[in-house]
């Protein structure tokens, strides 16, 4: 996750709880119906180190361990982040001194990134801009656009945010290249955010974007199944609910890996940096965004 510091007259930031309400006509697995987790190829699509197992880590973890092949890819390397170890605060990118754009802080993220995906059980991993995931004449690389705390709480855009990030630059090539890795991966399955982006951070409203706008590309060749994170639970939603009661020591052990954004309080609660208290929630929500479930 990153966050820019709260300003002085800025509430408290709110995040949607996972997992609280359940639909009547919910369904329990994210695969089209007949697949089984051994025949599954899954791929979920985050925006930064971390948001993979704090917000679907049960999921992953729970697919990995039914024997699924689960794959990730992440848009940004979360150079934005705030940091919460001491010894590490220099790598903020707004600390006294630090000029390298969050280039350091990203290298530990990315070794934290690893570390969490092991935990998971997940074994294939790629950047956005890298691999399979890069499309000629589009950048290699796409920084973390941070964010801001509205005076409500809400996430807003990030003013100063660089021009190499992820929200500025062409979200039609972003797509192209999500595109491109679903082809290699072929995944019959796919998640990333709803539209709001689960607590409305730009990045996460940018990978939704991208990842629907890659089903269109993809049209008729596109996986059977597209679900987004579900974020505040609305009755009237009419898409299908798809309800994930994973693996809540994966979990947390994988959330325990990424130490510069997270602190684990116990066995059920974390905090990121601006510390405020979060469930860690082995039920993780979803809602369909494409496909027939």
């Amino acid at each position: 996750m990153k966050t820019t510091p709260l300003g002085e007259n800025t509430e408290v930031p709110y995040y949607p709880e996972q997992g609280t309400q359940v639909s009547d006509d919910a369904v329990y697995s994210l695969l089209p119906e007949g697949l089984n987790s051994e025949d599954a190829r899954v791929l979920f699509v985050h925006a930064h180190p971390d948001d993979e197992s704090t917000s679907t880590g049960a999921t992953m973890g729970h697919l990995a361990a039914a024997g699924a092949q689960v794959s990730l890819l992440t848009a940004t390397r979360g150079e934005m982040g705030e940091v919460i170890p001491e010894d590490l605060k220099h790598l903020e990118t707004w600390h006294p001194g630090t000029t390298d754009r969050g280039v350091g802080l990203g290298r530990v993220r990315e070794q934290e990134l690893t570390e969490a995906l092991e935990v998971l059980g997940v074994k294939h991993h790629e950047y956005l801009g890298q691999g399979s995931a890069h499309v000629e004449g589009a950048p290699e690389l796409y920084r973390d656009s941070g964010m801001a705390w509205g005076a409500d709480g809400r996430a807003i855009a990030n003013p100063d945010a660089a021009d190499d990030c992820l929200t500025k630059l062409s979200a039609e090539a972003q797509a192209q290249a999500v595109a491109q890795h679903i082809r290699t991966l072929e995944p019959q399955v796919v998640v990333t955010y709803d539209n709001g982006g689960g607590y409305g951070h730009p990045d996460h409203v940018r990978t939704h974007e991208i990842v629907v706008r890659a089903f269109e590309l993809l049209g008729a060749d596109a996986p059977a199944l597209l679900w987004g994170l579900e974020g505040d639970f609305d009755a009237q939603d009419a898409r299908v609910q798809a309800v994930i009661r994973g693996d809540h020591s994966r979990k947390r052990e994988a959330m325990r890996a990424h130490a510069t954004q997270v602190i684990i309080i116990s066995d059920d609660i974390f905090e990121f940096s601006n510390r405020v208290p979060q469930k860690i929630s082995a039920t993780e929500t979803y809602r369909l965004l494409a496909g027939k479930g």
